[in-house]
């Protein structure tokens, strides 16, 4: 009976110094840290996937919310977010879901979206990490571009056959509607309207301006076709005779004016065929009043007061010979200001787009067209043609050329196709505007 301890005593050593089945032991150890791991890349793997579709959401859901954000009050905002989000992600594994909102008009019109959630593990808890947090950020914007646009609308005679006058003010109508409608704040889109026939209608009112000279107000006999009074240089150049107007008739001024140069001679300083200011002294500088019969609707500079603008276009009527150039120049100056325009003032913190849009139905376009047309080019704006051939004229190379590229003319062949091509043309400068 006493040796029953001794021979537990003798055992339990003998137990402890026994090796054999150590291996399995730490073996044991070891697989709890290697099941572990594995759990975790299951429980990290799990989580990516779920802040993929969480990133794409806010994303979707910042996009979105650019339509509206200037209008909600920040309730609404925070409302339309978070519904607009839950449409998108489909994740109830994960918990303590926020979306949050900001809009902001500081160096343009944007949205910033932040979506917070958090994904219970099913491994890394026995380590203590009980959920994985997940954001994401997303922000949109659309009012760091502001677009300007010039109109330039041939309202000659030939305008009024086959319903073409009809369409063009359809056509821009729905045209002005669309940039309005892309327009998130008042001043993001300014748009000119420059109607021309043989000349171009600044306003009885500027008479007295100092960017006007008379030297060309009058009227040439001899010659009907310059009856009603255009320039002296083509008067005497076709064989008429010149009759100065009195000083005393500027009150009977039509508004019109014709291209700048010399008025008396050669052109001189290509000024036709740019957009240098008008200075007084200087007289190929200055825009020569005529006394054109068939003067168009009054020229409007850059606004978005598109009211206003959809009367301007109601009013057009067409009659009249054409001159492209002065339309083009005048749309041109309208963009960047000179003589009875005043451009807009540019906000550092935004991109600009400048476009002019020039439509006619005539396919002679001179050797000075060409240069200000290569001269609007080189300024980077860009420039969308519109040709309307009703009686089977020819593509103009000339007008072709004259487009930024060759997805920027269009031949029409008939006044249905008006329409479409500038939705066409409305479509592309609103997504200009909303891509920057």
């Amino acid at each position: 009976m006493r040796t029953r301890p001794f021979l537990i005593q003798e055992k339990l050593k003998r137990f402890a110094q026994n090796d054999c089945g150590n291996v399995a032991i730490i073996f044991g150890l070891a697989l709890v840290p290697l099941i572990g791991l594995a759990g975790a890349a299951m429980d990290y793997s799990r989580a990516s996937m779920v802040r993929s579709q969480m990133q794409s959401s806010t994303d979707v859901t910042a996009l979105a919310l650019s339509s509206e954000a200037a209008t909600d009050t920040n309730a609404q905002l925070q409302a339309n977010a978070l519904s607009l989000f839950l449409a998108n992600f489909n994740q109830p594994a994960a918990q303590n879901l926020t979306v949050s909102a900001v809009y902001s008009t500081s160096g343009g019109s944007n949205i910033a979206l932040t979506a917070s959630a958090s994904l219970p593990t099913s491994f890394l808890g026995v380590i203590g990490i009980k959920s994985i947090p997940m954001t994401t950020t997303s922000t949109a914007k659309w009012g760091s571009a502001r677009l300007r646009v010039a109109l330039v609308l041939d309202n000659t005679g030939s305008m009024a056959q086959s319903g073409k006058m009809s369409a063009l003010k359809t056509a821009a109508t729905n045209f002005l509607s669309q940039l309005q409608a892309a327009a998130v704040t008042n001043g993001d889109v300014y748009v000119s309207i420059i109607p021309f026939a043989a000349a171009v209608n600044l306003g009885t009112t500027n008479y007295g301006q100092n960017w006007l000279t008379w030297a060309d107000y009058g009227s040439c006999s001899g010659i009907f076709f310059f009856s009603s009074g255009y320039t002296q240089a083509l008067c005497s150049a076709s064989g008429g005779s010149w009759s100065a107007y009195s000083s005393s008739l500027k009150n009977n001024w039509t508004g019109c004016v014709s291209d700048r140069g010399d008025v008396t001679g050669p052109n001189s300083g290509n000024y036709d065929t740019n957009v240098t200011a008008p200075a007084g002294g200087n007289a190929p500088t200055l825009f020569p009043a005529v006394q054109y019969s068939a003067c168009p609707q009054q020229a409007m500079g850059q606004n978005y007061n598109w009211s206003t603008m959809n009367t301007l276009i109601n009013n057009m009527s067409p009659n009249g010979t054409t001159n492209q150039n002065i339309g083009l120049e005048l749309g041109w100056m309208s963009l960047v200001g000179g003589g009875s325009f005043t451009a807009p003032a540019t906000v550092s913190g935004y991109t600009y787009q400048y476009v002019i849009v020039l439509f006619t139905a005539q396919s002679s376009i001179d050797a000075r067209q060409t240069i200000t047309c290569s001269n609007i080019k080189a300024a980077k704006i860009q420039i969308y043609t519109v040709q309307i051939s009703t009686d089977g004229t020819p593509m103009s190379p000339l007008l072709q050329n004259c487009a930024t590229d060759s997805s920027k003319y269009f031949y029409l062949t008939s006044a249905s196709e008006v329409v479409s091509t500038f939705n066409t043309i409305g479509t592309n400068l609103s997504n200009l505007y909303l891509s920057h």
